[in-house]
């Protein structure tokens, strides 16, 4: 193993420890394995050590699609079981191989944080935390173990990061020192997320069964209520009254699926302009971008969305909610329309207006493209991480 001062070319090593991984599909869990792959090609060690279970394969050992090594610990228990066995198998795991890595990095709160934290500074193993998002903090205040651990993340953390200043302040609030505290974005590949040429679209539609001249308004994420999409599918209703040939596709599943159909069919939506496309797998979230017309999120809240980000590094023109995190990821109106939570009208009037407009789309689509490209790109951000755990290793 490299030792504290390493130089800048020596590679280093560290385990991430979250509750779940692809191929469950989330920002921090995509965001994991974009990470790890990037750093594992530049030649650093990386292990990501999670709690397993479906739609991940029936293993312990894993190599992903993208080349990452994977221990899953719990797969086969469920509940708070699933939390206790995680948790211990974790802090073995960071003792029996304390030499085989350098740093540890927790990428989800729980049962594994709390009991992680003090083993990583019994074997002197610097630690760096990611928030996952918005509210998180102020959720995890309100346990008896989430107050533990943010006092333990304060006292023994090197850098803890944030998606936004929104959750700078959360932070700052509950107890976290601000000299703790690092903005690291979510990355996107750029290569993967690109924009589709004619011929491309063209193909895709045809793969899809989908006719190659309707409008696509596409919103990718989980089918959950913290999402507002019963506001979506209100305003494409509206939509419909002046562009009926639009079609709306859900990309993703969750629980809100059911209750999403039983509102079309009160809505009056045909079936034929909307499309429950369902789970689909990660390398597929880019083909589906690459034939939207326009992109639609109507969250709240968000900490950090991924699933803008790669519509914007694809070039699709989008309508977002006017909240913190979106006009962070944004930062100015020529990139996308914002329009207010939870105002069904002003969503569709955005989205017609753009359906209706493909100057607007090609001028909001080309600039978000170019400001993904030079500010959140995979490189970028791995230069980033580089550096923190750099920095972290040099400070033991």
């Amino acid at each position: 193993m490299a030792n504290a001062g390493q130089s800048e070319s020596n590679p280093f090593s560290f385990l991430l420890i979250c509750q779940s991984y692809p191929p469950v599909i989330g920002g921090s869990e995509i965001e994991a394995q974009r990470v790890c792959s990037e750093l594992i090609r530049r030649g650093h060690r990386v292990t990501v050590v999670c709690a397993g279970g479906s739609p991940m394969p029936p293993l312990k050992n894993w190599i992903d699609s993208k080349g990452v090594p994977v221990r899953m610990y719990a797969a086969r228990w469920t509940g708070h079981m699933k939390n206790v066995v995680f948790a211990l198998r974790v802090a073995l795991m960071m003792v029996t191989e304390r030499r085989n890595y350098q740093a540890v990095y927790f990428l989800m709160q729980g049962l594994h944080l709390a009991i992680g934290l003090p083993v990583a500074q019994l074997l002197n193993k610097p630690v760096i935390m990611k928030i996952a998002g918005s509210g998180v903090v102020p959720a995890m205040h309100q346990s008896r173990i989430g107050r533990l651990e943010l006092r333990w993340l304060n006292r023994w953390a090197k850098t803890i990061l944030i998606l936004n200043e929104g959750m700078r302040e959360e932070a700052v609030e509950y107890g976290i020192s601000p000299e703790k505290l690092a903005w690291m974005p979510n990355p996107v590949d750029t290569v993967e997320f690109s924009p589709s040429t004619e011929q491309e679209r063209e193909q895709l539609c045809s793969r899809f069964k989908i006719p190659r001249q309707v409008p696509i308004v596409l919103y990718s994420g989980r089918l959950a209520p913290e999402k507002a999409l019963p506001t979506l599918l209100e305003a494409f209703a509206a939509v419909l009254k002046r562009v009926a040939d639009a079609r709306l596709f859900l990309v993703g599943d969750g629980p809100m699926h059911p209750t999403l159909r039983e509102q079309a069919a009160e809505l009056q939506i045909p079936d034929e302009n909307i499309r429950f496309v369902g789970r689909v797998e990660p390398q597929e979230v880019s083909l589906w971008l690459k034939v939207a017309t326009v992109f639609v999120l109507v969250s709240p809240s968000e900490g950090f969305s991924c699933a803008l980000e790669e519509a914007m590094s694809c070039g699709v023109p989008n309508v977002v909610t006017d909240i913190p995190a979106n006009r962070q990821l944004l930062e100015t109106d020529a990139r996308g329309i914002f329009v207010p939570v939870g105002d069904a009208s002003g969503t569709a009037s955005a989205i017609v207006e753009l359906l209706k407009n493909a100057d607007l789309r090609k001028r909001l689509g080309t600039a978000a493209r170019e400001h993904i490209v030079a500010s959140y790109s995979m490189s970028l951000i791995a230069d980033r991480y580089e550096a923190l755990f750099r920095d972290a290793l040099k400070q033991r």
